[in-house]
């Protein structure tokens, strides 16, 4: 069983930059991959970026070369780093512990979202 908290949204504007944390509780943190997915009322769930158990990352085309997805395996922490912000990248943002990969469905731990807001 894991649980995740997010934090470290807010509003900022266009251009700036937040990073997300996501401090899981668990002795197997280190085992799961970790991922950041975000939605918003008009779209499905979307994925950012993952992390897996060796570090090795994948991220969306929308968001490549602007966020950074690392974690702190002896901090249960995985953070989410995002540079040069869009309004586009408005949305509630949400850590997911689970199997790799892209596809949603390969998370089975869910944390209750933090919302990013860009203005532009």
């Amino acid at each position: 069983q894991v649980q995740l908290v997010e934090s470290g949204g807010g509003l900022v504007q266009a251009g700036d930059s937040l990073r997300l944390s996501c401090a899981a509780s668990g002795r197997t943190f280190g085992t799961y991959a970790m991922g950041w997915f975000r939605q918003t009322p008009a779209k499905e769930r979307e994925f950012v970026a993952s992390v897996n158990w060796s570090g090795s990352t994948t991220y969306s085309d929308s968001v490549k070369g602007r966020f950074t997805i690392s974690r702190d395996n002896a901090k249960n922490t995985v953070y989410l780093q995002m540079n040069s912000l869009k309004p586009e990248d408005t949305a509630r943002y949400y850590c997911a512990a689970g199997f790799s990969g892209t596809n949603d469905v390969s998370f089975g731990y869910w944390g209750q979202g933090t919302q990013v807001t860009v203005s532009s």
